[in-house]
């Protein structure tokens, strides 16, 4: 049994979402953005709201492990950079609390929780909700980031059946 965080980072909205996972049962426990949208803010102080908002998540729901989504190279490098450093800042807080952390792609992501890895934000919301039995459908980066943390409960129940779950680092075998 362990309590997993998934994160979706974004430089303007950060999902994150908390599921408790015993064996191949999951659990519901919070979820929300963290919002650097309300005004015209800076970089630095963007990433620290970041740092604040995941550290602050961390401390209150003491998650084992962390599961984030790795950057995708999208046409736009100046996005990209962009998200490479709210997710470095999301990385930064979790190393600080020295807790494991787990990458998947947002391909990994679908595919675990939709069966389809080119499945659309509705498919995610609409099967995060299924799979948690949520009242209602969880907003986009919430539902990715719970999305994130069931992938990552997933792949680790998997490969703890064939007894390499404790070999796993960054998302990869090793």
């Amino acid at each position: 049994m362990s309590t997993i965080l998934g994160i979706d980072p974004g430089l303007r909205v950060t999902g994150y979402g908390v599921i408790y996972q015993e064996k191949q049962n999951f659990q519901y426990t919070t979820s929300g953005a963290i919002r650097t949208t309300k005004q015209d803010l800076d970089l630095a102080v963007r990433i620290k709201i970041i740092v604040d908002g995941i550290t602050e998540v961390i401390d209150k729901f003491k998650p084992s492990v962390v599961a984030i989504e790795k950057v995708f190279v999208n046409t736009n490098p100046q996005s990209t950079l962009l998200l490479g450093q709210a997710r470095g800042a999301a990385i930064a807080a979790i190393v600080a609390k020295e807790i494991n952390i787990y990458e998947y792609t947002a391909l990994q992501i679908k595919k675990s929780v939709v069966g389809n890895g080119h499945a659309d934000k509705i498919q995610v919301q609409t099967m995060v909700q299924r799979l948690l039995k949520l009242p209602s459908l969880p907003g986009p980066d919430s539902a990715d980031a719970l999305a994130c943390a069931i992938c990552h409960a997933n792949i680790s129940d998997s490969l703890g059946r064939l007894g390499v779950g404790n070999r796993m680092k960054s998302g990869r075998i090793i």
